[in-house]
């Protein structure tokens, strides 16, 4: 028998009503929830970009990709209903299965996004990974991601047909490092939903690992695949953070480790325990949420994590600031006590 039919059979929890909001990153919800608040934005976002490339995107995995139903790879349509089903989806994207080594997933479209996932995915990837994988590209359907997601492919290829306007370039250029940014805290997010949507860490786990590492397993250790993590984000010296600023800067994603030792915390802290016992916010209550509480939120979490980062380049920076701080301070606490002094002066 394989390992994954040696695994015990897990009962998965139906997160009846579950908001996005109970696994999107502060730094995600925050931006999210502030666009939401621009009445009417969405829809005009979709007009604009939908009328010109939604039908196109779709038009090109309809053509050269596989969609997936009972009948076209059911081992995947299985999975994907019992992800969607722990995630309360009542109606499912279309998913779609295009040909590529590589282990992949993607959600694209704006009026009705769409699941892309690889056959390197749907390959070497066994069920309860591939459950997460589904559970993930859900994450970001439910989330709204795809809309800004599609957005931002939009707006690249835009950069290289306006790149001969020096103004025009740069300025396209910041809103994509921004939402480059936000597209990171996206995909925590998503992990998240995919660990929610599966709920088995161990092959959220495995599904990062293999994303670093390729298919097989028997010769890797989750343990030591942690230990490169905490490695990652806290060895080396300041060449180091410097070379992990230039890959981050331009990147989707987070690298596999980062993403891995970000959805251990998450689980240590509590977080997925507490949903899997139903305290979550439910949808219903999203007209209700607080986009300042949500904006504090995600100011805390980068506050956070700037305090308690590991990197030396943070480090340096923490104890700039901080020697400006006191400098400052001393600075300050001359000029009050200069001016108390004139104050005595005068009275005397």
């Amino acid at each position: 028998m394989t390992d994954e039919e040696n695994r015990p059979v897990r009962r998965r929890v139906t997160l009846t009503g579950i908001s996005s909001r109970a696994w999107e990153h502060p730094a995600d919800r925050g931006a999210l929830t502030a666009l939401r608040e621009l009445r009417g934005f969405d829809d005009l976002v979709k007009a604009f970009f939908g009328m010109w490339n939604e039908r196109g995107f779709r038009l090109q995995f309809l053509a050269g990709a596989i969609r997936v139903d009972h009948r076209q790879y059911p081992r995947v349509y299985q999975r994907f209903t019992e992800a969607a089903s722990a995630l309360d989806v009542a109606e499912l994207p279309e998913l779609f299965v295009s040909q590529s080594p590589v282990i992949n997933g993607q959600a694209i479209g704006l009026n009705k996004p769409f699941i892309v996932i690889t056959t390197a995915a749907v390959e070497k990837l066994d069920d309860d990974e591939l459950r997460a994988v589904l559970g993930h590209e859900l994450g970001h359907v439910l989330s709204g991601h795809a809309v800004y997601k599609t957005i931002m492919m939009i707006l690249t290829a835009w950069t290289t047909n306006i790149a001969w306007l020096p103004i025009g370039a740069l300025a396209l250029r910041g809103i994509i490092a921004a939402m480059l940014e936000w597209w990171r805290k996206a995909e925590l997010s998503a992990d998240r939903a995919g660990l929610l949507a599966g709920q088995d860490p161990a092959a959220s786990v495995r599904l990062l690992m293999k994303l670093a590492g390729g298919g097989d397993l028997s010769q890797i250790d989750t343990a030591a695949f942690l230990e490169q993590a905490a490695e990652y984000e806290s060895g080396g010296d300041l060449r180091d953070s410097i070379h992990k600023f230039g890959m981050t800067l331009g990147s989707t994603h987070p690298v596999p480790v980062a993403r891995a030792a970000d959805l251990r915390k998450w689980i240590d802290a509590g977080d997925y325990a507490r949903i899997l016992e139903g305290d979550y916010p439910r949808r219903d209550d999203d007209r209700d949420a607080s986009v300042a509480d949500d904006v504090k939120a995600a100011a805390n979490s980068y506050r956070e994590s700037f305090t308690n980062s590991q990197d030396p380049l943070v480090g340096l920076v923490r104890k700039v600031g901080g020697g400006a701080a006191d400098l400052a301070g001393s600075a300050a606490r001359g000029a009050r006590d200069w001016a108390s002094g004139r104050g005595r002066d005068s009275t005397e």
